[in-house]
């Protein structure tokens, strides 16, 4: 990392101007993040990672390609002994992260040295005993504050860093040959970070391999499971049942993962659980926005109610809340004092808190026709842990009593369901098929009753997607978050379809 800052100091790089990363989350990220802060009045050099690229006869003259390999080499033949390094102070800008874009245009957030410092000092608090035996596979997007401040406490704690990507990650995974063991499997790390989409994932991969066991299989899994969530809540361990049962399960993860750390968006309480027992290890649920350089607040290891500890929290005066809802605002040195075109100084979330827990964000609550509230991330947290659902959003708005979802069913079980009930024709076909819209709606209905929805927030309609959501097509962020304005545009004609129906029913 100092070879490399060197090497571009060589190319004329100066202290507080821009530097533009664009890469994928691997160890050249980090190393070049680790020493350069930067604005670029007009482009001069482009560094490339994984070599010199045939030809770049798109680029204007006077746009010089070097490898990183090179720059690091210039950068070790510098003389740079007489010559004093400039060291940020703690309101310089480290970085310039823009946000999801999940309600919007992204906006990019200019956090300080300060600020990181402050975020990443608070986080490592939930992390008992974080040193240099650690480990901690990387591959959710660099380019995600939930990434950058989790690698930053480990290497800020000399934790070693093995770096991975979604497509790699388990041994089932796209880019693994069958046979072959994914990273988390060779790696063996003690720590990871997820966003809720993984988690689902891997629980409802569990839970259907538990379903296709013996009787006598599933029934012990069922036992041990329910023996261990008691246990776990009169703070007891269960060693035998860690070895005998949820063993294979832990492997999944490479076996040695001791902590968990979940953020990006609402963990459902069902995968909470089944992740605390199943892979015998805490899991800590963040919430924070880019502005609060990561999580604002995280839960105690056993706890799946984000708590609000060490937040001033101040009601704005301008307006009434309802008796369930209330604005938190986050304050300190952690939250960023600015962002590209707007200047606050303070952070405001926002939140729907119910008792102690927070429940969404106000942008995904939506006040029903009738004066219901409806959160959002609560039903699709809810409905997400079917086996028979890939992927769910959820649609409401103030002009109607009810609520409608789109949903990207998965593939194999929606099969097995047409099979089931005579349904012929290709994958398109099933889809669109309103009989096989309404055998799904009851499925959706009987897992909302389970959850103990309410009547208003459980969807009185459905559109079945054919096409999976993937950052590709724009509906979803990096981190596959829902970018909820561009599904309701990408729908809007079976929104309207759906509203008509039901004036019509």
């Amino acid at each position: 990392a100092v070879n490399f800052g060197n090497g571009l100091a060589v190319l004329g790089q100066q202290p507080k101007t821009n530097i533009a990363i664009f890469c994928e989350t691997r160890a050249e990220w980090m190393i070049a993040a680790q020493e350069i802060v930067s604005q670029i009045p007009r482009l001069r050099h482009i560094i490339t990672v994984d070599g010199k690229p045939t030809t770049w006869s798109e680029f204007p003259k006077g746009v010089i390609v070097h490898t990183m390999a090179s720059v690091q080499a210039m950068g070790a033949k510098a003389d740079s002994g007489n010559k004093q390094q400039a060291r940020p102070v703690p309101s310089d800008i480290a970085v310039i992260m823009y946000t999801s874009g999940s309600t919007g245009i992204p906006k990019g957030v200019m956090i300080s040295h300060c600020n990181i410092i402050a975020g990443i000092t608070g986080m490592a608090e939930r992390i008992p005993n974080l040193g240099e035996k650690d480990i901690y596979i990387g591959y959710l997007p660099l380019a995600h504050v939930l990434e950058l401040s989790a690698e930053l406490v480990c290497l800020s704690h000399g934790c070693r860093i093995g770096y991975s990507s979604p497509q790699t990650l388990a041994d089932q995974s796209s880019k693994i040959k069958k046979g072959s063991k994914g990273d988390v499997t060779t790696l063996k790390p003690t720590l990871m970070a997820a966003v809720p989409e993984i988690m689902d994932r891997i629980y409802k991969n569990v839970m259907n391999k538990v379903n296709e066991m013996t009787s006598f299989q599933r029934n012990l899994f069922i036992l041990a499971y329910n023996y261990k969530m008691e246990q776990i809540s009169k703070g007891y361990t269960t060693p035998l049942c860690d070895s005998l049962i949820f063993r294979k399960v832990r492997m999944l993860l490479g076996g040695k993962i001791r902590i968990l750390l979940c953020g990006g968006a609402p963990l459902s309480a069902a995968t909470q659980r089944f992740m605390n027992i199943c892979f015998c290890c805490p899991v800590g649920q963040g919430y924070g926005l880019t502005e609060s350089a990561g999580a604002g607040t995280i839960t105690e290891g056993w706890d799946r109610l984000i708590k609000l500890k060490s937040v001033n929290l101040i009601l704005n005066a301008s307006r009434t809340y309802s008796k369930h809802e209330s604005a938190c605002f986050l304050t300190g040195i952690r939250i960023s004092q600015r962002s590209i075109k707007s200047v606050s100084n303070f952070c405001c979330i926002t939140n729907i808190r119910f008792c102690s827990s927070s429940i969404d964000r106000k942008k995904d609550l939506v006040k029903l026709q009738a004066g219901e509230y409806v959160s959002l991330g609560k039903v699709e947290a809810a409905l997400k842990n079917l086996s028979l659902v890939d992927n769910i959003c959820v649609y409401a708005n103030s002009f109607h009593s009810y609520v409608i979802g789109f949903v990207v069913p998965n593939q194999k079980e929606l099969a097995e369901l047409a099979r089931k009930k005579g349904f012929k024709g290709t994958w398109e076909e099933i889809c669109k098929s309103p009989e096989m819209e309404k055998e799904v709606l009851k499925v959706l209905a009987e897992a909302a009753m389970a959850a103990n929805l309410e009547k208003f927030e459980i969807p009185v309609k459905i559109r079945l997607s054919p096409d999976p959501w993937t950052p590709e097509t724009g509906l979803v962020t990096d981190a596959f978050k829902l970018k909820r304005k561009e599904l309701t545009a990408y729908y809007q004609m079976d929104i309207d379809r759906i509203t008509w129906l039901c004036k019509k029913w």
